[in-house]
């Protein structure tokens, strides 16, 4: 990734005349003074080749192709992740991912997961200080060439995810209003309006077994990837799969609680007896058969 050229011409000699000619015109403007001008020295050691397809990018963002030059300068296997980078400059760890995502949108970073031998999962970062060249290492002085337009490969489908068995629109309403608030706990969770209505059935069949709203969050939102996350609709599908806890136990219903009747004074006797109404008592009364 360093490139030490201690044969590389200096670009400055052409310069140094006009130094010595204070009032020679710009060959564009036709104006002395006006335009930019560059007081270069020659460099011997510690020094990196950045092409201007990186350096000049017309879509890139001033932070991206900051840290793109940035990257390219780091010997093999620093540490270039969200985090570390975040520490290492002022923007916050939203913006340097932004603009980790836009380097790589145009070629300049690939981080691919892969499972390490003791089961751990880890991000590996490789720049490319000429994209479209995989696994090429172009040399120190090679002509610029055309960039050819790169073409967007079809997102992938999301992955499925549970359906509730009885999807009322209350039920959907509060998973949909869950999946909206990730973001306030992650920014890396935020959602499209697309992605929201795929998701919401599988958020709703948590919700249906009695996985109440802040278990459902914390089981989306924990251990995420500390590099960030690069499509959070699938993994959160994948979570809402793969995690599903089984239906609650059946509970039979509980029997109704028996009718305890209120006390009346016996008109007879006047003895308390319990009976929905006043009246006479089981013994004043005569129109029972035992009473006969």
């Amino acid at each position: 990734m360093d490139t030490h050229d201690i044969s590389a011409p200096s670009r400055a000699q052409s310069w140094h005349t006009a130094d010595k000619h204070p009032k020679q015109r710009h060959p564009r403007s036709g104006h002395p003074g006006v335009g930019l001008t560059h007081d270069n020295a020659r460099h011997t050691a510690r020094f990196t080749v950045i092409g201007n397809h990186l350096a000049q990018h017309p879509e890139l963002s001033a932070l991206a192709i900051g840290l793109g030059v940035h990257i390219q300068s780091l010997p093999a296997g620093a540490r270039v992740d969200i985090k570390t980078l975040a520490a290492r400059f002022p923007e916050g760890t939203t913006r340097i991912a932004a603009a980790l995502r836009e380097l790589e949108t145009h070629g300049y970073l690939r981080r691919e997961r892969h499972r390490i031998p003791d089961g751990r999962i880890v991000t590996r970062t490789t720049s490319c200080n000429q994209p479209g060249h995989r696994g090429e290492t172009a040399p120190a002085h090679a002509p610029a060439t055309p960039k050819k337009p790169k073409q967007r490969t079809p997102r992938k489908p999301l992955p499925a995810v549970p359906s509730p068995a009885y999807p009322a629109p209350a039920l959907l309403q509060a998973a949909t209003d869950l999946l909206a608030g990730l973001r306030r706990h992650h920014p890396d969770l935020l959602l499209s309006a697309c992605d929201t209505a795929h998701l919401a059935p599988g958020v709703a069949a948590w919700l249906e077994r009695d996985i109440g709203p802040t278990a459902v969050r914390h089981a989306l939102t924990a251990d995420l990837p500390p590099e960030g996350v690069r499509r959070p609709a699938a993994l959160l599908a994948h979570r809402l799969a793969a995690q599903l806890p089984p239906p609650p136990p059946f509970r039979a219903p509980a029997p109704p609680p028996a009718v305890r009747q209120p006390l009346q004074n016996c008109d007879g006797c006047e003895r308390a007896f319990r009976a929905p109404a006043p009246g006479l008592c089981h013994d004043c009364r005569t129109d029972l058969p035992e009473a006969a």
